[in-house]
């Protein structure tokens, strides 16, 4: 048996258990002889909203109106003159208002005209019995009683007639609600807050300088999908004219995979003091870092390469990343393919590098999933191709030009919300 609410403020409009179907009361029908009067005194006297007007939408005799909270609507008919329904028009409706202060609705209302069968009276319990009612007006100043019920009749232009009241229980559980809902607004406003602070501070780990490489021009860009984001892009200078590029992903999204790519940097950049003579060694530092400073089940895909300006020699490690790819000055095209696993994942853990010659004229690009995986609103991938057909297309652009066009591809293909980090590197080999 189901056991009897008395709760008098009404509930969410939505409940999450789907097993008990959602239900709540829809209208009651209000029978008037003029909609254009009755229209007029319900929202304009009343305050209510009109929801919807069947006049307009299909010719037919009745609007709907809605009090300013909650969720029920009164339906206002006009029946014809010879019909029963005519005969119900100016009787009790049988419908009640509830208000926190019925004293302030009686002044306003009756300011504005409307009229009122029955003054505010208000009821209390002494001793568990109910006293009589007595007009509010005389009470008004008085300590309010334990049980606080007030309570007034007042009617429509056709007679109709309502009850207006209220209840100590509904105003105390208004205001618990007002409090709420200010406090949830001020922790949203501090959470919005901190959000657009880490999104500061986590667009200062990006370079904000390039280093000098004159055999090389490049540059690089990381759009998160939230406030903050789990990619990772850098550009180290390891001395003796060399320049490292690291481009990264780590798992998870938000919050938890923006301190992860913090501990990632912070790491990368303490162990770049070795990279110069012992590439294999930092690496192996790093991801034993990552594993030490780090959840189990946290990881990354990461693409670091050691680029000689000397030599224009690419020396590089894949870490479970993709591809990164290598458009020659000849049209050809190359992957650099995985030489180890991701980082974090494994305590022991070990890498290979591999090597490569730019020539001037080539380009190579590095790349997050947040671009070959964005979708169409049909469900179709960016993917790799579309990527290497911009890059073929437009192989002639400088090298922010060409970033550009990437990314402004990659957002017209999926035009709707941005469902991933989206970080690219791209370098071109020059002649001097």
């Amino acid at each position: 048996m189901n056991q009897p609410r008395h709760n008098l403020v009404h509930d969410p409009p939505v409940r999450l258990d789907r097993q008990d179907p959602y239900l709540r009361l829809q209208s009651v029908t209000i029978f008037v002889r003029d909609l254009d009067r009755s229209v007029e005194f319900y929202v304009n006297l009343l305050g209510f909203h009109l929801v919807f007007d069947a006049r307009v939408e299909s010719g037919r005799p009745f609007v709907t109106v809605t009090p300013p909270d909650g969720t029920a609507n009164l339906t206002l008919v006009a029946p014809e003159a010879t019909s029963e329904q005519y005969k119900l028009i100016g009787r009790n409706t049988h419908v009640t208002l509830i208000t926190e202060d019925l004293l302030a609705k009686f002044r306003d209302w009756s300011r504005r005209g409307v009229s009122f069968q029955v003054a505010p009276r208000l009821r209390r319990l002494k001793h568990g019995v109910r006293t009589p009612s007595r007009d509010a007006s005389d009470a008004a100043s008085e300590h309010p009683p334990i049980w606080g019920g007030a309570f007034a009749r007042f009617k429509d232009p056709d007679g109709n007639s309502f009850a207006l009241v209220s209840f100590d229980e509904v105003t105390h559980e208004i205001e618990a609600q007002r409090r709420a809902f200010a406090e949830k607004v001020e922790v949203d406003r501090r959470a919005a807050q901190e959000l657009e602070i880490a999104k500061q501070v986590q667009s200062r780990f990006f370079p904000r300088t390039l280093p000098c490489v004159s055999t090389l021009q490049f540059c690089g860009c990381c759009l998160p999908a939230r406030h903050v984001g789990g990619d990772y892009y850098d550009f180290l200078q390891l001395g003796g004219e060399r320049l490292g590029l690291i481009i990264g992903d780590v798992s998870g999204k938000g919050m938890p995979a923006a301190l992860l790519m913090a501990n990632l940097q912070a790491n990368f950049r303490s162990m770049c003091a070795i990279a110069l003579d012992e590439p294999h060694r930092m690496l192996t530092s790093v991801n034993h870092l990552f594993c030490e400073n780090t959840a189990d089940a946290a990881f990354a895909t990461l693409f670091f390469a050691e680029y000689d300006n000397l030599t224009r020699r690419l020396r590089y490690a894949n870490c479970g990343h993709l591809p990164p790819l290598l458009l020659r000055a000849d049209d050809s095209l190359e992957k650099l393919p995985a030489t180890a696993t991701i980082l974090g994942a494994f305590r022991e853990w070990d890498c290979s590098l591999a090597e490569c010659q730019l020539d001037p004229g080539d380009t190579l690009v590095l790349y997050t999933d947040g671009i070959t995986e964005s979708f169409s609103p049909s469900g179709e991938e960016f993917g790799e191709s579309r990527l290497i057909d911009a890059l073929l297309s437009h192989r002639h652009a400088p090298v922010q030009a060409l970033q550009s066009i990437i990314v402004d591809a990659v957002r017209q293909h999926s035009p709707h919300e941005q469902h991933d980090d989206i970080t690219l590197i791209i370098a071109k080999c020059l002649a001097c």
